[in-house]
């Protein structure tokens, strides 16, 4: 079998085991990428001398009897806006295209701790800002499963590229569903951390209060695996909190007999696909067939989730994104002009249409007059929307609902249209406005597009997530599918 179809665990086993070098591995991927990236285009760089390099020290490791990590010869692929030593992070952004960064974000250490090796950067959304990576500055990446649709966004070319098997893992982020959107777009494993869980120094703002870095992996246990390397304290994040690291693929395999799960009504509502619906209450139908013991619960202030999600977000964004001035790095116009005409000018043409669009819009919810009508309320109703969840965990252990009201959509129908890619995140926001785990994985397909749930938990709890997620994994009958290209 190629190295290029195995699984992250697999890979890490068998070059510990000397059944293949980790440089084999690197090379399978690399021929893989060469072969697939004009149509799937998920990379922004790929880093093919350094990585060669990273992969023959491991076999010498190897070769010479001593300790390898847990990601041994592992391909991982990381966001472009997560900070590589050396390497272009340019958030798929004209205004950073050449930012080169000094330090590496500790998820990166923590996976190179480990032996794993960062195989390139993948396409985006522009500073995160989207559901489709249709908003890049390198132009859009495609879903494997249908070349001619999205891979949803803004994590787009990270799950495209574990989808089209051009790495195993893949490190995404997580603001308003960015993580879980394109999982499930794509047919994959994502998992958005509880807020404090994953560090985030080295990752470049969009919303601080609300962003998490997260991995993306083929399968359950593969993304339990690089969580359980990239979680844990940092005392260089001020919202890292001081938990110790574990291991999470030690919860999986347990049964699911009288586990609590609750459906959310709210989210299985007006506008969701019937595909989408009927495939989610199959799940739920299937997890009880297996022993748990599901429910339906109704939390209706998450109503108010999306408009309270997008006025906290754009006007963070705003704040984060006044620091490109055209001055100190990044993009600067090539026109002779004073301070202030510089400063405008830079942003006018570094920003792309989107970026700018979320930047005037939460510039105007925090401006005199208004931040107490729109961004002191959004933080009020994002209290209640955690304080709700709470109630809910009461009476449940673990929640269930589509990762995505619809089916991936065609490139080209909806960019045009802001309102209705908002509405897009419509299931995915509540849980970062509460700061809850959620683990989104593949409940289906429908006319060959896969179709993602997503099992919410309780803070700090993502062991029980990933232990639906690889429970209803290994009961699929569609377990190992994966797209045509």
């Amino acid at each position: 079998m190629e190295p290029y179809k195995l699984g992250a665990w697999e890979i890490s086993q068998k070059i510990r085991n000397r059944e293949l070098t980790a440089r084999e591995c690197i090379v399978s991927f690399l021929s893989r990428i060469d072969s697939l990236e004009p149509k799937v285009k998920a990379y922004v760089s790929v880093l093919r001398e350094a990585v060669l390099k990273k992969a023959e020290k491991i076999d010498k490791k190897v070769k010479r009897g001593e300790r390898v990590g847990m990601l041994a010869g592992v391909a991982v692929a990381v966001k472009d806006n997560i900070c590589t030593k050396g390497v272009k992070t340019t958030c798929a952004s004209k205004i950073l295209e050449n930012f080169v960064p000094p330090y590496d974000a500790t998820v990166v250490e923590r996976i190179e701790a480990e032996d794993g090796i960062v195989i390139g950067k993948t396409n985006m959304d522009e500073f995160a800002m989207g559901s489709s990576t249709e908003t890049s500055y390198f132009g859009p990446t495609r879903n494997p499963w249908d070349l001619s649709r999205v891979p949803g966004g803004s994590s787009g070319g990270s799950a495209a590229a574990v989808s089209a098997q051009e790495a195993p893992l893949a490190l995404g982020s997580d603001t308003g569903g960015s993580i879980r959107c394109p999982a499930s777009f794509c047919g994959v494993v994502g998992l958005k951390p509880t807020y404090g869980l994953v560090s985030r120094y080295g990752l470049i703002a969009y919303a601080n209060s609300l962003e998490q870095i997260g991995p993306l992996a083929r399968g359950t246990y593969d993304c339990a695996l690089l969580l359980s390397v990239i979680g844990g304290y940092d005392e260089r994040d001020s919202t890292s909190v001081n938990r110790a690291p574990r291991d999470y693929t030690r919860s999986l395999g347990k049964d699911l007999r009288g586990l609590k799960v609750g459906v959310l009504r709210e989210l299985i509502g007006l506008g969701t696909d019937e595909a989408v619906v009927k495939a989610v209450l199959e799940c739920a139908s299937k997890l009880e067939e297996m022993g748990a013991l599901c429910q339906e619960i109704s939390l209706p202030v998450l109503s108010y989730a999306l408009p309270a999600y997008y006025l906290i977000a754009m006007s963070e964004a705003s704040s984060n994104l006044a620091r490109y001035d055209g001055v100190r790095y990044g993009y600067r116009t090539e026109v002779d002009l004073d301070w202030n005409q510089v400063f405008s000018k830079s942003r006018r043409e570094g920003f792309g249409a989107e970026v700018k669009r979320r930047i005037i819009l939460g510039t105007y919810a925090l401006s005199a007059g208004y931040y107490d009508r729109f961004f002191l309320k959004s933080l009020k109703v994002a209290t209640l929307i955690k304080r709700s969840f709470e109630k809910a965990f009461q009476q449940v252990d673990v929640l269930l609902a589509p990762t995505m009201p619809l089916l991936p959509f065609r490139l080209g129908e909806k960019i045009d249209n802001p309102l209705a890619l908002y509405m897009c995140d419509v299931d995915t926001v509540p849980v970062n406005l509460a700061g809850l785990p959620a683990v989104s994985f593949p409940c289906g397909f429908h006319q060959g597009l896969p179709i993602g749930a997503q099992v919410i938990a309780p803070p700090f709890r993502e062991d029980l997530a990933l232990q639906v997620s690889f429970a209803y994994e290994q009961a699929a009958a569609f377990k190992g599918r994966t797209p045509t290209l």
